[in-house]
């Protein structure tokens, strides 16, 4: 499993959380939502440090990070950060959602 930010979805980190080299950014699963990965889970975000990362990639000194506790919710799957310009917001895409939208 890996995990990519693109530099659209950074900009809208820094930006909305006033991110700054060091800080640190967690995905972690929750009960409930849309998710892409699991039903009837989605996606939080929270800025705290790591405990235990299974997975995680640093972008201009800011580290993004998915808890072990939490790597169950993405199946094995690589999955890519974005931000959608017509949603406005954040999305994730996984290895099967690119398959399916090529």
């Amino acid at each position: 499993m890996n995990m990519t930010i693109t530099d659209k979805a950074f900009t809208w980190f820094k930006d909305e959380l006033n991110l700054e080299k060091g800080d640190n950014v967690q995905f972690f699963v929750r009960y409930g939502g849309f998710g892409q990965f699991q039903s009837g889970f989605s996606l939080g975000i929270a800025e705290k440090s790591p405990d235990e990362p299974a997975v995680s990639t640093d972008k201009e000194g800011v580290t993004f990070y998915v808890e072990k506790k939490d790597e169950w919710y993405f199946d094995g799957k690589s999955f890519q950060v974005n931000y959608s310009d017509d949603k406005g917001e954040i999305t994730y895409d996984h290895e099967d959602s690119k398959e399916n939208n090529q």
